[in-house]
């Protein structure tokens, strides 16, 4: 957080994570209208208040200009984030209130620092150009909107074995983001990382194939231990998105 806010930060870092987080967006609010008026997700249903599909679109033409489709790529660890997100709206919608809670209330809480940061440090225009992202104009006040989406989320009806999956299922997406932003970590410092191997691999593990007669969050914890040092320094940017990360999902299991 004292790097990030020194400014150290790049634009070709920045670009790199809302790109893949474009990605993740449209999986996610495709899943989100394919449950909407389903009795497990309708409560917390708030396109107006919290979709970020147009906001991404406005901020990939700012990064990499009107032909971005053609510009930006799908990593490995966006598309196994994606794919679990494809899989639990269509075979368990259920759980999908781990994912919509884990994401956009970190980036409504968290994400509002890091905006000011990063206009900040990558000398952004005041209009908040490049950063649509992390504006939510249909929410004029944060902390009472959280308060209503929490209210709406433990309001679902769960049995006590739901309730379970959608706890493991909200540690397998912190999970996620945290392989996530170590690829790009290593896309932007291609250094030796043999001792972050097996995490890479355990995680790569669980998303083309579970272990049977375990939950994702399991799996994926079984396999994938974060080191206590990285051998690698993380990225300011990084160590900031993760912090926000892990302030939701704790305040997320609290929630339910």
């Amino acid at each position: 957080m004292r790097n990030f806010q020194k400014g150290q930060v790049t634009g070709e870092g920045f670009k790199l994570v809302m790109a893949s987080l474009y990605h993740v967006y449209m999986a996610l609010e495709e899943e989100i209208e394919r449950v909407r008026d389903s009795p497990v997700f309708a409560p917390v249903y708030f396109p107006e208040e919290l979709h970020r599909r147009t906001a991404l679109e406005q901020d990939m033409a700012f990064w990499y200009g009107p032909r971005w489709r053609h510009a930006i790529s799908c990593s490995a660890a966006t598309t196994r984030y994606v794919q679990r997100i494809q899989e639990v709206g269509r075979r368990e919608p259920e759980l999908l209130v781990a994912h919509t809670y884990t994401r956009y209330l970190g980036d409504l809480s968290g994400g509002q620092v890091l905006k000011k940061i990063a206009q900040k440090a990558l000398g952004l225009p005041s209009s908040g150009e490049g950063l649509a992202f992390f504006t939510f104009p249909g929410i004029p006040n944060a902390t009472k909107f959280k308060q209503l989406y929490r209210a709406r989320m433990n309001s679902l009806e769960m049995t006590p074995e739901v309730r379970r999956r959608v706890l493991d299922e909200a540690k397998a997406a912190f999970l996620l983001n945290i392989q996530l932003f170590e690829e790009l970590q290593g896309l932007l410092t291609p250094e030796p990382q043999d001792q972050s191997a097996p995490q890479t691999l355990g995680l790569h593990h669980w998303a083309s194939g579970q272990e049977q007669d375990s939950s994702p969050a399991e799996a994926l914890q079984s396999q994938a231990q974060l080191p206590s040092h990285s051998p690698v320094p993380l990225l300011p940017w990084v160590l900031t998105l993760l912090t926000f990360l892990v302030a939701t999902v704790a305040v997320g299991l609290y929630a339910l």
